[in-house]
């Protein structure tokens, strides 16, 4: 039988070691994930990564099970990054060290196309104040829904999607910026 999270945080708390493995083995990547496309460095996600395991660990006691694991855990994960990103004053990755998969179908033009509307589109995220990046990280490059933000940043579902609606429209207007010949600088909103 396979345990829930909430299972192997007990077994865990009651100091089985094997079950705080399976949970770092299910959680790993999906921590890995966010915390690298909030750094620039594979090495610092790596270290933050094994950061947030530690905070986990010490904080299991804390863990409620009316919420998801994988929420609590990114919240945790989020948080790491931004007292990481305060201390360091890091940007986000450039989607240029990112691996990404092309299809097979892909010409050198149309990957080139590909590699450089991506690359402007990380530039302007990246340009964004904290306040709107992390949202739209968590919502368009992870996949979270307006209630996983809200619960993993402490902040009011409308808060959340007025912050991703005002960095969708700061990044179109960057964008378009940038094509007139101007550079991402873009003023906090």
């Amino acid at each position: 039988m396979v345990k829930t999270d909430y299972d192997l945080v007990q077994g865990a708390m009651d100091g089985n070691e094997a079950d705080f493995e399976e949970l770092v083995k299910r959680y790993k990547n999906l921590v890995y994930s966010v915390v690298l496309r909030m750094v620039t460095d594979a090495e610092d996600a790596n270290d933050i990564a094994q950061e947030v395991f530690i905070k986990v660990y010490r904080n299991l006691s804390k863990y409620s099970p009316e919420y998801k694991f994988s929420t609590w855990i990114i919240r945790i994960a989020t948080n790491t990054v931004i007292d990481f990103r305060r201390k360091k004053k890091q940007e986000f990755v450039s989607i240029d060290e990112m691996e990404t998969e092309l299809p097979d179908s892909a010409t050198p033009e149309s990957t080139y196309v590909n590699t450089e509307a991506k690359s402007e589109l990380m530039d302007a995220i990246n340009s964004l104040p904290d306040m709107y990046k992390i949202p739209i990280v968590l919502f368009h490059l992870e996949g979270l829904s307006y209630q996983e933000i809200s619960s993993v940043l402490g902040v009011s579902m409308s808060k959340i999607k007025n912050r991703i609606y005002r960095g969708r429209k700061l990044l179109k207007e960057a964008i378009e910026s940038k094509k007139e010949g101007g550079s991402f600088g873009l003023q906090k909103g």
